[in-house]
């Protein structure tokens, strides 16, 4: 019978779905002795910090797969199944690999996997495991979202002017920043009042020293979008583009008559841009004729 050479493979995701996962120095640390304990033969260890729920997406695995092809090894060594699958196709690659005996065992902490019938049923039992519980992250994750949107409640960091409150018992709140809620409202009430294009606002938040929470100044693009942000006079659409429209329980920094009419003098502005543009190159051609 042909000698078992183990690659250890090593794996923690970077994302926050695998934050109570073992480091990846605590996992080679644990399968080093198991190796020892076994009488296995580690060829090399292979480390691998990236979250597997994509197919083929990690360079390590995909680097492990083309080295078992080409028989520079016949097994694998891991904590456990999900370190080496959570998603379909990498799983499959795996069977696939049993199947055609390129690898001929996995070992785990606790199981053996070999091409065997129970074995790689089990396997693949264990791998689906970590698909589900990614894909149910993802529901839970989605659904806790729109449950708080539907109480009025913020799911993301706070919009210029606001501040996410820090108090453990008002999760997803956001408040009123006292620095930059009053120039916000200055600035609507100056485009919908003293005729201030985008352009020119732009140039007085500049002049008054206005900048972002990291303390950056606006770009005009910024702006823009400040203007057209409905979270200041108390509704949001989450996601974006999404049609979905819910009731914040935040304080508006506006009404919803300022901002509807600074909506419609931007509007105008961008109107008249357009109707007014030439054609950057003219009068550097003409027609041989």
């Amino acid at each position: 019978q042909e000698a078992l050479r183990y690659c250890l493979y090593a794996r923690k995701s970077t994302e926050s779905d695998e934050k109570q996962a073992m480091s990846i120095d605590s996992q080679i640390k644990e399968m080093l002795q198991v190796a020892q304990r076994e009488g296995i033969t580690v060829t090399e260890v292979k480390r691998e910090s990236h979250s597997a729920k994509a197919t083929l997406q990690r360079p390590v695995f995909n680097e492990m797969i083309a080295d078992l092809r080409v028989g520079k090894f016949n097994a694998i060594l891991t904590w456990a199944p999900d370190r080496l699958s959570r998603n379909a196709g990498d799983l499959g690659v795996i069977v696939d690999l049993l199947d055609q005996k390129v690898i001929h065992e996995i070992r785990t902490y606790s199981q053996k996997f070999t091409n065997n019938p129970n074995e790689k049923f089990l396997l693949m039992i264990l791998g689906a495991q970590g698909k589900l519980e990614n894909d149910q992250k993802g529901v839970n994750v989605k659904r806790g979202l729109r449950a708080r949107c539907e109480m009025g409640l913020w799911p993301a960091p706070a919009p210029t002017g606001y501040l996410n409150s820090k108090n453990v018992d008002e999760k997803c709140r956001v408040i009123i920043d006292p620095h930059r809620a009053p120039i916000i409202k200055q600035m609507f009430e100056k485009v919908a009042y003293e005729g201030y294009s985008g352009r020119r606002a732009y140039r007085w938040l500049k002049e008054v020293g206005f900048t972002s929470i990291n303390g950056k100044p606006l770009w005009l693009s910024n702006v823009y979008m400040l203007l057209n942000t409905t979270f200041y006079y108390g509704e949001f659409q989450y996601p974006a583009k999404s049609g979905n429209w819910y009731k914040g329980i935040h304080t508006p920094i506006i009404t919803k008559e300022l901002f509807m009419e600074a909506k419609k003098k931007v509007q105008l502005e961008q109107d008249l841009r357009y109707d007014n543009k030439e054609f950057a190159f003219t009068k550097l051609m003409k027609c041989g004729k």
